[in-house]
């Protein structure tokens, strides 16, 4: 399916949340280790899918390590956090709260996420000097 040496994480390419949290990711990520791709795209489509998430139906980022795991809601966002610089790397230590706490705080906030921070009616295109960062806009190292 997919083959990439970087994690992926797929976000929410209309939600102003997602796109913020993308660019602080990409602000805290000096190594580049991250690339990202919108759901509604159709790789984030296709990859959505293969992982077993209703792309349609999904209210949260999702990470794709490079082994082939898939993390959702407070866990890929706590796993992301680990990669990041310091200090937002220590945030890795909210994977000791038990799953079903976290992610409800997380549910709460990905459900009123367009309704606090606001909705795109397309997906916004990155800078170009981001774009290298994004799969809908530059080739991955391997689709299948």
């Amino acid at each position: 399916m997919i083959t990439n040496s970087h994690p992926l994480i797929l976000i929410d390419g209309v939600c102003n949340l997602c796109h913020g949290a993308a660019n602080f990711i990409i602000d805290h990520d000096p190594q580049e280790q991250f690339r990202f791709a919108s759901i509604q795209s159709p790789i984030g489509q296709k990859v959505s899918r293969h992982f077993g998430f209703n792309p349609d139906e999904l209210s949260s980022m999702v990470l794709i390590e490079p082994d082939g795991r898939a993390f959702c809601r407070s866990s890929a966002a706590l796993r992301i956090a680990g990669r990041l610089t310091f200090p937002w790397n220590l945030i890795y230590v909210g994977l000791i709260i038990p799953r079903p706490m976290r992610d409800f705080v997380y549910d709460m906030i990905a459900h009123r996420r367009y309704r606090w921070f606001g909705k795109q009616e397309t997906c916004r295109l990155p800078s170009p000097e981001r774009k290298s960062r994004f799969l809908d806009f530059s080739p991955p190292e391997s689709v299948g």
